[in-house]
């Protein structure tokens, strides 16, 4: 998922705890859900038969007109309910309001040319700019806002040419994964005829001398098969001015044709770092040269048994983060000058995990986390402490764009109270200043953010954050968001449209379950493949526990997930749903026997399993949220989310989910689907389509929740408008940490 628009200010409704009772007669009506065919499909796994009769809901919605019938049924039964319900044009019009303020991202500099995206918070899509010199005036370059009607054809990945005169950037139609790459000469204005097509899961490098650039791509699929299973990703290389099919293969295994084989160029342009991956958390590094006449790709490691990341290089030395031989990560270089290069160890693996590092101006910048917070920490390049770059406050930063020869870099900061700011940020002097601002407000003061730590189910100690007002002290219903899987870390990062759940009055809290990346790669494996239940039983704690430390009220338990995480709230909700009052899973996984059948879901087997296997699918079918839906108990009502477009996970997992809740005996609480047009898995959704999205999530989960949604200002809790950290006065001296209110941290 992209990271949400970002606010400069907010103004809060209404001092304390807005609980309420929701509509009882509302509750207690039972919805009459239209009917849904069931087939006598029965699938046979290893001698286990296991029905399958909402498999005809697989098929594409804009091509089969029985699925497209029974979509449109369900978003109008789902739009008549939550028409009943108070809220959604509060919460969306407070969204709109948080949204709209300057959101820019990293700058790429080349020459004496930054480039970089921006936003005002009031259009649908950001656009490329371009400022001549660092501070010269902004010129729009890309408006993607006007390529399409609903602004659902997004701008996706972007690179200059080293010399700043072109950028290749791909377009993202209707929200699917799929790229178009096109070229704009940046002086004249022009699209050059260069247009690159089937390119997926890549960024863009261009060779140092502007002639061309590299992508990945998979072979063009008949019409058919454009959503179905992808193989044989495959780089290449595109020389301007020729056709696609000239374009050079550089790299290919035929023999893992499923694999990925995404790439990274160094930033002094010496080097191309490719890849292969079976999924998240591991890969093979293949190097070329591209100082040299052939291009032929170099292995260094392969056997995908861990993560290896090119970080940047000095010469024929390249800097590599890897966790081979360290769960928490650890900074390596090879001499590729060398016939066999071997990894030396440059910065040792620490108590903290590694997420990030960069070479800026001759430092090593290593971004870490502890418990959830990031650090930043000096090194020389050959391995020795150089101090730390205080942050300005307590939360996420990151993002280093610069290089080894060049002392001017950009990061970014966040919080979840604190909007995203960029940083100038000088190696020479170690110290930083704000390059783009979001605006009125950096400073959310009437905003509490508290860490606190809970036991699961095993003992492990596991984070969760929550965000409440000041005036908020007792419980309050409560937005719990999980992910869980993957290796990724749920960083504190601020999100507009929570904060419109907080400022009403509700708190959010986010638990960092195991199966992300929170304290590296042990972490991860806790939540993976037959640990996998770990993830859930922590989720399901960190309910529990809010209930038990009064965070939360009796009844006013929200679960909400996005993709795993979609997953994550369908199976706690089958395995708790006393525990929970409304549930909100978004463009799930939910059918954990077919999913690697589908697009790239076999991608997904290193954190599941494969179905396929006798041991996986014991453990998939224990917890697939499709196949263990069990009537005769009460469930909380339910709001599923997906959109027609999206082509990572395909919608019918969340169609076969709901046609499954809608057919038990669960109770009168309303099991519903809201089915998005032309988007996708959450990357370039337009903000009216976002806001759109939240606001019915958060009235369906007000109202089940007893969140009394109130659309007076209450002036006396508007929070305060200050002038966010890092002015140009403060351009010789670092910012010193503690600037921000610190987060309070609590052992429950």
């Amino acid at each position: 998922m992209r990271l949400p628009p970002v606010l400069s200010a907010l103004a809060l409704l209404i001092p304390g705890s807005a609980a309420a009772q929701p509509d009882m007669e509302l509750e207690m009506r039972p919805i009459t859900y239209p009917h849904t065919r069931q087939d006598p499909v029965v699938g046979v796994h290893f001698g286990q038969e296991v029905a399958d009769p909402y498999r005809w809901l697989e098929n594409n919605v804009h091509s089969d007109t029985q699925v497209a019938q029974w979509v449109e049924i369900q978003n109008h039964l789902t739009q008549q309910h939550l028409a009943s319900i108070p809220g959604r044009d509060v919460f969306a019009e407070r969204m709109k309001a948080l949204s709209s303020f300057n959101q820019y991202s990293v700058p790429v500099k080349r020459g004496e040319r930054y480039f970089y995206t921006h936003s005002s918070g009031q259009e649908n899509q950001p656009a490329l700019h371009m400022r001549a010199g660092r501070d010269g005036p902004a010129r729009a370059l890309i408006d993607p806002n006007s390529w399409s009607e609903d602004s659902g054809d997004a701008l996706a990945e972007w690179a200059p040419s080293d010399d700043g005169r072109l950028v290749a950037y791909s377009v993202q139609q209707g929200g699917t994964d799929w790229r178009t790459i096109q070229v704009l000469d940046v002086d004249a204005g022009d699209i050059l005829i260069d247009t690159v097509k089937w390119a997926r899961f890549t960024d863009i490098a261009w060779a140092p001398d502007g002639s061309g650039f590299f992508y990945a791509r998979f072979p063009e699929p008949d019409g058919a098969s454009a959503s179905a299973g992808i193989a044989n990703h495959a780089v290449y290389f595109h020389a301007l001015g020729t056709p696609q099919s000239d374009d050079r293969l550089i790299y290919a295994d035929s023999s893992r044709p499923t694999f990925l084989v995404p790439l990274k160029r160094t930033a002094t342009g010496r080097y191309l770092a490719i890849y292969p991956t079976p999924g998240a958390g591991s890969n093979d590094l293949v190097i070329v040269d591209l100082n040299s006449t052939d291009w032929t790709p170099r292995t260094l490691i392969k056997d995908s048994a861990a993560d290896w990341q090119i970080i940047d290089n000095e010469g024929s030395k390249l800097f590599v983060r890897t966790n081979h031989d360290a769960e928490r990560a650890r900074i390596v270089v090879f001499d590729m000058a060398d016939n066999e290069p071997q990894a030396i160890d440059v910065v040792a693996e620490s108590d903290a995990v590694l997420s990030q590092a960069a070479l800026v101006g001759g430092a090593l910048l290593a971004t870490y986390q502890v418990d959830v917070k990031t650090e930043i920490r000096r090194f020389t390049t050959t391995g020795a402490p150089d101090g730390d770059l205080p942050l300005p406050g307590i939360g996420a930063a990151g993002g280093f764009q610069g290089s080894a020869a060049d002392a001017e870099a950009f990061f970014l900061f966040t919080s979840f109270d604190t909007p995203i700011t960029v940083y100038r940020y000088n190696a020479v002097a170690n110290s930083y200043e704000a390059w783009a601002q979001p605006g009125l407000a950096a400073k959310l003061d009437d905003v509490v953010v508290e860490q606190h730590f809970y036991r699961s189910s095993d003992g492990a100690r596991i984070p969760i954050f929550t965000v409440r007002r000041r005036a908020v002290t007792g419980p309050a219903p409560t937005l719990l968001y999980g992910y869980g899987g993957f290796g990724l870390s749920m960083l504190p990062i601020y999100n507009p449209m929570q904060m419109a759940w907080v400022e009403q009055g509700g708190v959010l809290a986010v638990a960092n379950i195991r199966g992300g990346g929170e304290y590296g790669r042990a972490w991860h494996r806790a939540g993976q493949l037959e640990n996998r239940q770990n993830a859930f039983d922590d989720f399901i704690a960190a309910g529990e526990f809010l209930k038990a430390a009064e965070i939360t009220s009796t009844d006013g338990l929200v679960a909400q997930g996005e993709s795993n995480g979609g997953l994550l709230v369908g199976v706690v909700t089958n395995q708790r749903p006393d525990l929970f009052a409304a549930a909100l899973p978004g463009v799930g996984v939910m059918d954990m026997l077919r999913y690697h059948k589908f697009t790239g879901g076999a991608l997904w087997m290193s954190d599941f399993g494969n179905p396929e296997e006798d041991v996986h699918f014991r453990n998939l079918i224990s917890y697939s949220p499709y196949h263990n839906v069990r009537g005769g108990r009460d469930y909380p009502a339910i709001l599923a989310t997906t959109a027609d477009t999206d082509d990572r996970v395909v919608p019918g997992h969340s169609f076969k989910y709901v046609a499954a809740l809608q057919a038990a005996d669960l109770g009168n609480r309303p099991r519903l689907i809201r089915v998005e047009t032309r988007a996708g898995h959450g990357a370039g959704m337009p903000l009216d389509k976002l806001i759109a999205l939240h606001a019915d999530q958060w009235a369906f989960a007000a109202h089940w929740a007893g969140l009394k949604v109130r659309e007076a200002l209450d002036p006396s809790s508007t929070l305060a408008a200050r002038q966010a950290v890092g002015s140009k006065q403060q351009a010789t001296q670092p910012l010193v940490a503690g600037t921000q209110k610190p987060f309070s941290a609590r052992d429950e």
